[in-house]
C-alpha cells in the first residue's frame, strides 16, 4: 500500500470482463422516402435509359481489347432527385457480380438539398439485370402484397440513369479538374480480386497502360480490403482513354499538397540559460519510450537536445534529404516535445530527471516543388523506419504536417486511412498497435475574418480527421503582456480559450468524429489599434530550440505544431510511468483526464442542458485540456481504474450468417459502501471507451460511417435502480429474451449522452448524480455494432478479436473522502 507521500498509481484490471453472447438490442430505423411517381410514365423513361445505355455501353467496349480491361463490362451512374435518398444498397448484387463502387453527394448549385450519386460496376451482359427490375416495376400483375409496385423503393429514389463518365468517380469536394488540366490524380483501383497476386495483377495491367498512354505513375501505393491507391499525373481527357475504359476505377480525388510551418524566428536567450539548465538536466537511460518526429527533420547537436537524440535514432524518407533540419520546425518540435515550454525550464531550480527521448524521421523535403506523393504510404513508411531503431521500443508520433487545403470535411482521406490502417496493425500478422498524435492543422490568422468565428468554418486539415490517431488542437493560456514594453497591444484570444490558428470540425457532419480530439497550449496573437490584424508576439509563444543553434540558441514555436508536441511529450511521459500500456489505453488516458476551461464552457457547476451546446463544444475543443497529474495518478477521492480487455464482435453462425458474437461486462470493484455513506453528495463518475479500427476507405459508404470502420464498440453503465440482471437484460437482446421486465438507464444525467458520445473511436462521458446513486452503478457493458467485418464476409475477418481500454474514474468533492483504499484492498484480495 502507498505511504501517503507516494502518488497513488491507478488500478489496472486486465481480461477483467466477464463476455456473454450478445445481439444487438437496436431494430429497425428510419423508414426510407422516396418520391412519388407516375408508374408508368417513370417506369418507360427509366427503361429508354438503360436501353440506351446499353447501346453506348457496347460502342465503348470496341475502343479497348478485351486483354486490355480488367473486368469485362460498364459503370452507370444513378441520381435520385434533389433532396431524396438513392437506394444505394438495393444498386449491387454479389451473385450477379454487380458492385457498388462510389456513392457521392452532389450539393444543388444555390445551396440547400442535394442529389445522391452512385456509379456501379454492371459486368458485360448484366444491365438486363436492371432492365428486368424496371419490367416487373411496371406489371401490375407483380405487385407487392399491399398492392405497391414491385420494387418500388429502388426505382423510385431514381431520377436518371446514364452511362457513367471519368467525372463520375470524383469523390472530393473541389470542382473537377477542367478537361486538359493536368495534375496529379490519387486514383483508387478496384482490386477487390480473391488473392493478392490477383491484386498485383490488376495494378501491374493498369501501371503498364498509363505507361503506354503517356501518363507518368509514382511507384508508391497504398492497399486497402478493396482497393489500392496510386499516383497519376496528367489530365482528365487522358485519364478518360488510357485507365477509365480498363473498368479498374473505384474512384478518384486530387493529390493532397502537404503545408510546411515556417515561424518568425527571434535573438536567442543568453547561452548561459542553456548551461544552467543543463546542469540540472539528468539523460534518460537507453530503453526509455520516445518522442517520434515525423517532420524536417533534427538538429541533433543542439546542447539541450543531443543528450536525448541520438544520431542512430536519426533517418530520412529519402536519403537524398539527409538527416538534418532545413528549415527549423523539426527542432523547434524537438525541443517542446523533450521539455515543453522552455521558459518553464528556465525558471525552475530543480533537477530534471528525463524519462523519455527523442527520435526524427525527415519527411518533409528540403528545397524545391516537389511532385505530389501517397503521403499516407510516406507517413506509415516513416513511421516503420523509426521502428527498425529499436524495435522493442515504445514511442509517441508526433505528425505535425498536414494537407494545405480542407477539403474531406470530416472524410477518411488515403493519407488518414493509411495512418488509421497502420496504427491498427491490420495488415501485419502480429497486429502491432501504435500511437500517433496528429496537429489539426492551423488556420490563415491573416485570413479575412475575425476570431473566433473564422475558426469555426476552418476545418480540421488531412489526415486530422484519422479516427486512431489522437488529433490535436490549440488553445492559450498565454495573455500576459508587458504594457510598458508592448505599448497599446491587447492579446486576442482570452486566457483558456481557442488558440487564434486552431482548427475546428465545427462544419463536419454530426456522423464524423469530433476533431480535435484535445487540446493543447498554442500560443496567442496581440491585437493594437494601429494595427489593421493581429500578429504574433514572442512573449505570447513557446519557447523552444532554435535550429541555427551556434548562433542563436533559443526560438519561438506554437499553433497546433507546437501543441501537438506537447501532446506527445505527455504521452511519452505516460509510457515511462506504465510502461504495460496499451497504444489505446495512452491515448484514451489524454482523453479521459481532459476538461473543458470556464473560457470554453461556461459551466463550472452546471453543466450544459442543451446537447447542441455540448456538441459545439466538442467540435472546438474536444474533450478539454489534458492534465499530466490526473492521466499519471489517482488520488484518495479520485479513483482510476484501468482495463485492458478483448472482444470478437462477430461470429459466422452455422446457417452462414454473420452476426454479433458478444459483450463484455465488467463488474468492477467498487467503493459501495464508502459511497452509500456520502449519501446526498454530488459526486461524478466518467468513462473512456478507446479502441482502434481498421479502415475500409472508399466513398461507396460515404453515408454511413459504418462502412468505414471494421467494427465498432460502446458502453453503458448500469443505472442505480437496475439489477445487474436488468442491466444485461436493457443491453443485450439476447439476455432480455429471458425475461419481460425492461428498465430504462439514467442517460439524462450523462453530460454528453449515448447518442452523441457514440463518433470515431475513442468516446468518453461523465456522469454526475448522487453518491447513494454511484454506490449502485459499478458495472460497465462494452458491446458491439457493425462494421465492414461483418458486411465484407470474403475477408474472413468475422472471427478477429479487437482490443479495448476502459477507463473508470468516480471523485468526490471532498478530500478527506478514501475512494482508493477499500478498492485496492479488493483487487489484492
Amino acid at each position: 500500500m502507498p505511504t501517503s507521500s507516494q502518488p497513488l498509481r491507478h488500478i489496472v484490471l486486465n481480461n477483467q470482463g466477464s463476455p456473454e453472447r450478445f445481439t444487438t438490442p437496436n431494430s429497425g430505423g428510419r423508414q426510407f422516402q422516396f418520391k412519388p411517381r407516375d408508374r408508368q410514365q417513370h417506369g418507360q423513361m427509366l427503361l429508354a435509359q438503360l436501353q440506351e445505355v446499353g447501346r453506348k455501353a457496347q460502342e465503348q467496349a470496341k475502343i479497348v481489347s478485351s486483354s486490355q480491361v480488367v473486368e469485362k463490362g460498364c459503370y452507370l451512374e444513378f441520381e435520385s432527385d434533389l433532396g431524396y435518398d438513392l437506394k444505394v444498397e438495393s444498386l449491387k448484387d454479389t451473385r450477379q457480380k454487380i458492385k457498388l463502387v462510389t456513392v457521392s453527394e452532389s450539393p444543388d448549385l444555390e445551396g440547400g438539398d442535394s442529389r445522391i450519386k452512385a456509379t456501379v460496376f454492371v459486368p458485360e451482359g448484366k444491365v438486363e439485370y436492371f432492365i428486368k427490375k424496371v419490367e416487373k416495376y411496371l406489371d401490375p400483375a407483380k405487385n407487392t402484397a399491399k398492392g405497391n409496385p414491385a420494387n418500388q423503393p429502388l426505382i423510385n429514389s431514381i431520377s436518371t440513369i446514364r452511362l457513367a463518365t471519368l467525372k463520375s468517380f470524383w469523390t472530393d469536394n473541389e470542382l473537377f479538374p477542367q478537361e486538359n488540366q493536368e495534375i496529379w490524380w490519387e486514383t483508387w483501383l478496384r482490386t477487390d480480386q480473391e488473392t493478392d497476386e490477383e491484386r498485383k495483377g490488376v495494378v501491374q495491367k493498369v501501371r503498364r497502360q498509363a505507361a503506354h498512354d503517356g501518363l507518368q505513375v509514382k511507384e508508391s501505393e497504398i492497399v486497402f480490403p478493396d482497393t489500392t491507391v496510386i499516383l497519376v499525373r496528367g489530365n482528365a481527357s487522358q485519364l478518360t482513354y488510357s485507365l477509365f475504359l480498363l473498368n479498374a476505377i473505384a474512384e478518384i480525388r486530387r493529390a493532397k499538397e502537404t503545408a510546411e510551418y515556417f515561424v518568425n524566428l527571434k535573438h536567442g536567450e543568453q547561452k548561459e540559460w542553456a548551461e544552467e539548465a543543463l546542469s540540472r538536466i539528468t539523460e534518460p537511460i537507453a530503453d526509455v519510450p520516445a518522442v517520434c518526429l515525423l517532420d524536417t527533420g533534427v538538429n541533433q547537436d543542439h546542447p539541450l537536445l543531443k543528450r536525448s537524440l541520438s544520431a542512430q535514432d536519426m533517418d530520412s524518407f529519402n536519403p537524398s534529404w539527409g538527416k538534418a533540419d532545413h528549415h527549423g520546425h523539426g527542432t523547434e518540435l524537438a525541443g517542446v516535445g523533450l521539455y515543453g515550454d522552455l521558459t518553464a525550464l528556465f525558471l525552475s531550480s530543480g533537477p530534471i530527471n528525463l524519462t523519455h527521448k527523442l527520435e526524427s524521421v525527415k519527411l518533409v523535403p528540403p528545397s524545391g516543388q516537389n511532385d505530389p506523393e501517397l503521403y499516407g504510404k510516406i507517413t506509415v513508411e516513416c513511421m516503420a523506419r523509426a521502428e527498425v531503431f529499436a524495435p522493442t521500443r515504445q514511442r509517441a508520433y508526433c505528425l505535425a504536417t498536414s494537407a494545405k487545403d480542407s477539403r474531406d470535411r470530416g472524410r477518411p482521406s488515403s493519407w488518414s486511412a493509411a495512418i488509421d490502417q497502420f496504427v491498427s496493425g491490420a495488415i501485419e500478422q502480429d497486429r502491432k498497435r501504435r500511437l500517433i498524435l496528429i496537429a489539426a492543422g492551423n488556420a490563415d490568422p491573416y485570413a479575412p475574418g475575425t476570431y473566433p468565428d473564422k475558426n469555426l468554418t476552418d476545418e480540421v486539415h488531412d489526415p486530422g480527421q484519422s479516427w486512431n490517431a489522437l488529433t490535436v488542437g490549440a488553445y492559450t493560456e498565454k495573455d500576459s503582456i508587458d504594457p510598458n514594453i508592448l505599448v497599446g497591444w491587447t492579446p486576442l484570444a482570452p486566457r483558456g480559450a481557442l488558440c487564434p490558428t486552431s482548427t475546428t470540425s465545427r462544419i463536419w457532419e454530426s456522423k464524423w468524429p469530433f476533431k480535435p480530439d484535445v487540446v493543447f497550449e498554442g500560443g496567442n496573437m496581440a491585437t493594437h489599434p494601429d494595427e489593421s490584424s493581429p500578429d504574433f508576439l514572442d512573449t505570447l509563444q513557446l519557447l523552444t530550440t532554435h535550429k541555427d543553434w551556434r548562433s542563436r540558441l533559443f526560438t519561438v514555436t506554437g499553433d497546433t505544431s507546437g501543441a501537438t508536441a506537447l501532446a506527445a511529450r505527455m504521452c511519452a511521459q505516460i509510457m515511462a510511468e506504465y510502461p504495460q500500456f496499451w497504444p489505446e489505453t495512452i491515448r484514451g488516458l489524454l482523453a479521459h483526464s481532459a476538461e473543458w476551461t470556464s473560457a470554453m464552457c461556461p459551466f463550472p457547476q452546471q453543466w450544459p442542458t442543451s446537447k447542441q451546446e455540448v456538441e459545439r463544444i466538442l467540435r472546438i475543443y474536444g474533450y478539454g485540456v489534458p492534465k499530466l497529474e490526473r492521466a499519471l495518478y489517482s488520488a484518495r477521492n479520485s479513483l482510476t481504474l484501468i482495463v485492458q480487455d478483448s472482444i470478437q464482435p462477430f461470429f459466422k453462425d452455422q446457417d452462414g450468417t454473420i452476426k454479433p458474437n458478444e459483450m463484455k461486462l465488467h463488474a468492477l470493484p467498487w467503493p459501495r459502501e464508502v459511497l452509500a455513506e456520502l449519501g446526498e453528495t454530488i459526486v461524478e463518475m466518467k468513462v473512456t471507451l478507446s479502441y482502434f479500427i481498421e479502415p475500409k476507405p472508399e466513398r461507396n459508404q460515404t453515408k454511413q460511417p459504418s462502412g468505414y470502420r471494421s467494427h465498432g464498440l460502446r458502453f453503458d453503465a448500469k443505472a442505480p435502480t437496475e439489477t445487474s440482471d436488468q442491466f444485461r437484460q436493457r443491453i443485450n437482446k439476447a439476455a432480455r429474451e429471458e425475461a419481460s421486465v425492461l428498465t430504462s438507464s439514467d442517460a439524462d444525467k450523462w453530460l454528453i449522452g449515448p447518442k452523441l458520445r457514440n463518433r470515431g473511436s475513442l468516446h468518453s462521458d461523465s456522469w454526475r448524480g448522487t453518491a447513494v446513486e454511484l454506490a449502485e452503478k459499478g458495472h460497465v457493458a462494452v458491446y458491439p455494432v457493425v462494421g465492414w467485418w461483418k458486411e465484407l464476409r470474403r475477408k474472413e475477418k468475422y472471427n478477429r478479436t479487437a482490443q479495448y481500454s476502459l477507463i473508470v474514474t468516480i471523485k468526490t468533492p471532498d478530500v478527506e473522502v478514501d475512494l482508493y483504499t477499500p478498492v485496492s484492498n479488493l483487487v489484492l484480495v
